[in-house]
Formats: C-alpha cells, sequence, structure tokens
C-alpha cells in the first residue's frame, strides 16, 4: 500500500489558489470513471486501467517493493502529425511546456521536483511525446500535479517562445556536429523521402525560425486532448489514488473536457510510401566515415517481430553477433558496428551501421553486403536462433528491474498497440519462435534493394547502389 500523502498546491499565479474538489468537473458531474484490473503480473505488480469520462487513461503498476515511482503523461502526437510548415511543432512545444503555467514560473517548475530529489524530462519522438517525473513514492502528489500541470495549462508566453526558438536552432546546430546522429536521419530520408516520417524530429531551421507561437499555440490545443493522453506511473502506489490526484489535477484545465472515448491506437493504413533504393552522401571532413545500409522493414503489429527481435540479434545486436565477429573482431575494421529495427504504425525499418576510418568504408560495406546475403541464402542455425531468443527474453526481462521501463511499458502498450502483453505472454511468444519463422523472414527481408546513407570525406559519386 503507498504511503501516498497529500502535498501542498502553489498559489496561481494569478493570484487565485486552484480548487481541492476532486469532482468530474466538465468532464460530467454523472459520468464515472471506468476501472479494470489487467493483470497480477508475477515478475511485478498489479495493472489497473481506469478510463475517465472526459477519454483520458490511467495506468499504474503497484510494485509495493520500490520507494520509487515513475510518472508519465504520453500524448499520441508526434512529428509524423506535423505539415510541412509545421515541421519541428511537436519537439518545439515539449520545450515550451516547461517554461511556466497559471501556477507556476519555469523555475518553480524545476525547483519543486528537485527540491525532493525528483527529476523531470521529456521526449519527442516520430508518433507520440512523454513527460516524466521520477520520484520518492511520498513525493508523487507533488508530482502528479506539476507534471499535469505543465502538460495541461502551459501559457507559452511569447517571450518564452523566441527563447526556446533559439534553445532549438542551438539544438539543431548540435546535432549536424554529430555525424553519428546525423547519419541515421539521413538514412530516414533516404527511405521515407518527403512523407513526415522522413522528417527530422526537430524541424529545422528554415521551419524553426518563422513558426509562430499561433501556430505552436493552435498545435497544442488542437492535439493535446484527453483522448489523446496515455497517464501511466509503476512503482509504490496505489491505483484509486493516483487517478483522484489526476483528476484533482486536471479539473478546470482544457483536458477537463467534455465526454469521450479515448482516441484508438494509430491506424496501420494507408501504407507508407517509401523511396526508389538510393545512396544519399552527406560531405565532410570527418576523421571517421559513418554508414547505414537497410531497407523498409515491418510495422509494429507484424507477427513477425517476434522473429525479427531474433534475426537482429544474432545478425548484429551485440558482441556475439555475426557482424561483429566478422568487422570488429576478426578484422579490426571499425569499433562500432551493430544492425537495428524500428517499427511503426504502419512500416518499419532494417539497417546496420558502422563507423570507420574513411578508407575502410569499401571493404566495411562489401562485408555487410556479404554477410547479409549469407544469412538470407542460408539462414541461421539452431544454436544461433535459441542465442537469440535467449538475448531477446533476458534484455526484455532486465529492462524492467526498474521504474521507469514498467511505466513506459504501461504508456506504450496503451498507447501503440491499444494493448497491453503479459510479460508471460511476451516471453512465450519468443520461445515459439522457430528456425524456419527467422530464416523465411531473413530470405524476405535481407534480400530487400538497400539504400545507403553515409556522412564523412566523400563526394555523391564514390558509392554505387
Amino acid at each position: 500500500m503507498s504511503r501516498a500523502i497529500s502535498a501542498p498546491f502553489p498559489p496561481d499565479r494569478r493570484g487565485v489558489a486552484p480548487s481541492r474538489d476532486t469532482g468530474a468537473g466538465r468532464s460530467g458531474g454523472t459520468a464515472r470513471a471506468v476501472t479494470r484490473t489487467l493483470s497480477d503480473d508475477p515478475l511485478g505488480g498489479t495493472v489497473r486501467r481506469t478510463v475517465l469520462p472526459s477519454g483520458l487513461r490511467v495506468l499504474t503498476e503497484a510494485i509495493p517493493a520500490m520507494r520509487s515511482v515513475s510518472f508519465g503523461i504520453w500524448v499520441a502526437v508526434g512529428s509524423r502529425d506535423e505539415t510541412g510548415p509545421q515541421a519541428g511543432a511537436a519537439h518545439f512545444l515539449e520545450h515550451l511546456l516547461f517554461k511556466g503555467t497559471h501556477k507556476r514560473t519555469a523555475l518553480e517548475i524545476s525547483s519543486q521536483i528537485e527540491a525532493v530529489g525528483g527529476e523531470t524530462n521529456a521526449f519527442t519522438t516520430k508518433e507520440y511525446t512523454c513527460y516524466y517525473a521520477r520520484v520518492l513514492d511520498e513525493d508523487l502528489p507533488l508530482a502528479i500535479d506539476v507534471m499535469c500541470d505543465l502538460v495541461a495549462d502551459s501559457l507559452l508566453e511569447p517571450a518564452d517562445v523566441e527563447t526556446e526558438r533559439g534553445v532549438i536552432l542551438e539544438e539543431i546546430a548540435m546535432h549536424d556536429d554529430e555525424p553519428g546522429d546525423e547519419v541515421h536521419d539521413l538514412f530516414v530520408q533516404a527511405v521515407y523521402g518527403d512523407h513526415p516520417l522522413g522528417r527530422l524530429i526537430s524541424g529545422t531551421a528554415e521551419t524553426v525560425t518563422p513558426m509562430t507561437r499561433r501556430q505552436i499555440q493552435n498545435f497544442y490545443r488542437g492535439r493535446y486532448t484527453a483522448p489523446q493522453i496515455v497517464i501511466a506511473a509503476a512503482g509504490n502506489l496505489d491505483h484509486a489514488a493516483v487517478v483522484k490526484l489526476v483528476r484533482q489535477a486536471v479539473r478546470g484545465t482544457p483536458l477537463d473536457s467534455d465526454p469521450a472515448s479515448p482516441a484508438p491506437h494509430r491506424a496501420a493504413t494507408p501504407a507508407v510510401r517509401t523511396k526508389p533504393v538510393t545512396t544519399v552522401v552527406e560531405p565532410k571532413e570527418t576523421e571517421q566515415a559513418h554508414v547505414i545500409l537497410g531497407c523498409p522493414g515491418i510495422d509494429r503489429l507484424d507477427d513477425r517481430r517476434f522473429a525479427l527481435g531474433v534475426l537482429n540479434n544474432v545478425l548484429g545486436g551485440g558482441m556475439s553477433s555475426r557482424l561483429f565477429q566478422e568487422i570488429r573482431e576478426q578484422r579490426g575494421l571499425a569499433y562500432s558496428v551493430y544492425s537495428y529495427a524500428s517499427q511503426y504504425a504502419d512500416t518499419g525499418l532494417f539497417a546496420v551501421y558502422a563507423g570507420c576510418a574513411p578508407g575502410k568504408v569499401d571493404e566495411v560495406l562489401a562485408l555487410t553486403r556479404a554477410e547479409l546475403a549469407r544469412v538470407a541464402a542460408d539462414g541461421l542455425t539452431e544454436a544461433e536462433v535459441a542465442r537469440g531468443k535467449g538475448m531477446s527474453k533476458g534484455s526484455f526481462v532486465l529492462g524492467l528491474e526498474d521504474t521507469g521501463s514498467r511505466m513506459s511499458r504501461l504508456a506504450k502498450g496503451e498507447l501503440l498497440y491499444g494493448d497491453l502483453m503479459p510479460v508471460d505472454e511476451l516471453l512465450r511468444r519468443v520461445d515459439e519462435v522457430t528456425v524456419e519463422d527467422v530464416n523465411v523472414l531473413a530470405a524476405e527481408l535481407l534480400s530487400r534493394p538497400m539504400s545507403l546513407a553515409v556522412v564523412g570525406p566523400f563526394g555523391a559519386g564514390d558509392f554505387a547502389v
């Protein structure tokens, strides 16, 4: 049972003390929240889900053995939801929500959490945005009030817009100075082109510089609605207390809205069109060349995703992987080499990254292509598949050793999949992957034409597709 205590509410910046009323407000004086238990996980705690009348969802995992709680507000809005002129709006908004509300200044938002030893942060992806805090269990009421306040009731003051515009432009410039990061963006653009998935999450200087407060405000109020939001918390907590605190924190804000149903998870149609296979080179005088070779993959609801995880582990997912052993351990051609898979609602990517001396790029690419062709033609062995399955299961379970990862699991299950797969079920699905499953997928996926992205001291004509 959580040792939840009431936290003092700070005065409104307009001089009005916020209400402590825990009624439903505009979300319906007679409407009722619906709560159900999703699981009693032997590897964790009890998971419960409440849907408020407004469509806002609250999921918690009670883990009494912990003394901390991770609390997150997840919004089903990312960079792919922007129009061309809006590119970077979701990320811009993520910065601005920490700059002050009607109840708190920017300093108060950070200092109130830091005063109890907690931490806050946020991140934007292509399909969602997350704002989170991690605190001691006894300070959860404070974290809920602060985080709900900044997400629901930010001021977006004109002066703050200009300040953060400068910060974001510096962030973009810093990113451009990191070729190891830049090559990933270059590869995504090579595959998706002008599709929103191909754009930079941060936007560009050309889109961020002219963006107005009105554009950001319209994006904020149009997208940050209760049905699009999932609140998740994991740690030493009581579900009913969390729900009550959330309802209290959003009362009287735009998230205290009329009754509505939660938004469904992002649809997988229509299919995303990808560009024809291409080679993209960003000439830079770097000491190391950065290359990514890859192709469109599978979406996140594809049943083959478990087989893909196994294939990725064996091919380039660790120090025992084929690519690591061949390129780094046996030949010493690169310090970093790995494969990875990214999945979205309606598409995905599979790719191999390597960083090496410019003079070794041709050899590294030749070895990579040869290994991909070998696995596509001959498949993996039974022993390799067993090792890949063990890596998948172990990394997943070990990743659940902290409240932050458990909180993320709750939110992603609800937001991205529309369901929370129990840990035992996920492990079972990995166990059920067969050698044939992996090899059929490898033959299909690794035989696809592959695009190449390169950042380094090269010209556009130095590489053939």
